[in-house]
């Protein structure tokens, strides 16, 4: 019983997330294809997994990793950083990505000459495919007791917004008649640029862990996770026929650089905003429910909320400024 509440906590939170992008892209491919694509994308991970500890057990087999480490930076902090950008980059991002878009690519290719693929239904299959490698990762951790229900669950669109630039790629190449080489040098390049976004937030992600300085690199997490989503918005609305949210409008080359000053700041302050709302819910649900009326708790608590709670209002009140002005400008 125990592991079927682990299975239901790792698979519905992503199959919820994907009912929610069935519903708003046109055209979707029917539910059973795309649950069929779920469960490819579970296999996935599980591939992934076994590709990495054999690669692992090669490399180590090789050559001494931790003494490369050491040899190639100076400090300890270096070279705890080096060390763990270096195997996202070599490993976790190229192989978990690259299994991804086997899970897409070798399917379509035998659907391709039964059904006509739009670039929308190339895209909805992409995400698919990451929301299962998604509750295959989920699975792991609860099991293993490595990571919490939370965390998990506010982690579950993360796999798609590493996978949506190659995605959109892919849609492009599938849907296009012509099929030019520029068209597949595009997919590789989102690839990579799918693979870097993966290193880096896996690097941030466990940046808490670091000594100082390299501690406060975790407040980047959120703030780059915040841009990752509205890059799979904007991507997400290309495949819908909708216009682009158009955020820096000016004229003025000095006009542009306060807009994007403004993005960026927007930002750092809703990502943390998140991350403050993330470490509260951290803190808290530990305790008894009974213990949330005790004054100092609740004072905590009340504090820490409303302090976030303006930032990301400030945050979004930055962005409703930035696209009120977009509008003035272009319509």
């Amino acid at each position: 019983m125990a592991d079927l509440s682990l299975v239901l906590w790792a698979a519905i939170p992503p199959l919820l997330l994907l009912g929610y992008y069935y519903c708003r892209i046109p055209f979707a491919p029917p539910l059973p294809r795309l649950l069929m694509f779920f469960i490819f994308g579970a296999i996935s991970g599980i591939l992934a997994l076994s590709l990495e500890l054999i690669f692992e057990s090669v490399v180590n087999s090789i050559v001494d990793w931790q003494q490369s480490k050491r040899c190639l930076t100076a400090s300890p902090c270096a070279s705890t950083l080096f060390g763990i950008t270096l195997r996202q980059l070599v490993e976790i991002g190229p192989i978990e990505e690259g299994c991804k878009l086997a899970a897409v690519v070798l399917p379509i290719y035998y659907l391709r000459p039964r059904y006509r693929l739009l670039h929308s239904s190339v895209f909805l299959l992409t995400i698919a495919v990451a929301l299962g490698f998604t509750a295959e990762e989920n699975w792991i951790y609860l099991f293993h007791g490595t990571a919490s229900i939370l965390d998990r669950t506010i982690g579950t669109p993360v796999h798609a917004m590493f996978s949506a630039p190659w995605g959109y790629a892919l849609g492009m190449y599938m849907s296009s008649k012509t099929e030019l080489n520029r068209d597949k040098k595009f997919i590789i390049r989102a690839w990579l640029n799918s693979v870097i976004c993966h290193a880096l937030v896996n690097v941030l992600s466990s940046a808490w862990r670091y000594p100082l300085p390299l501690r406060f690199l975790s407040y980047g997490l959120f703030p780059f996770l915040l841009w990752m989503f509205g890059r799979l918005e904007q991507l997400l609305r290309k495949v819908q026929g909708k216009p682009s949210i158009i955020l820096i409008s000016g004229y003025t080359p000095q006009q542009r650089y306060w807009h994007r000053s403004l993005v960026l700041f927007a930002l750092v302050l809703g990502g943390n905003a998140i991350f403050g709302l993330f470490l509260l819910a951290r803190i808290v649900s530990p305790l008894n429910p009974s213990k949330f009326f005790d004054p100092d708790i609740l004072w905590f608590i009340l504090t820490r909320f409303l302090l976030n709670l303006f930032f990301g209002v400030l945050a979004w009140g930055i962005y409703r400024y930035l696209r009120h002005t977009a509008r003035r400008r272009y319509f």
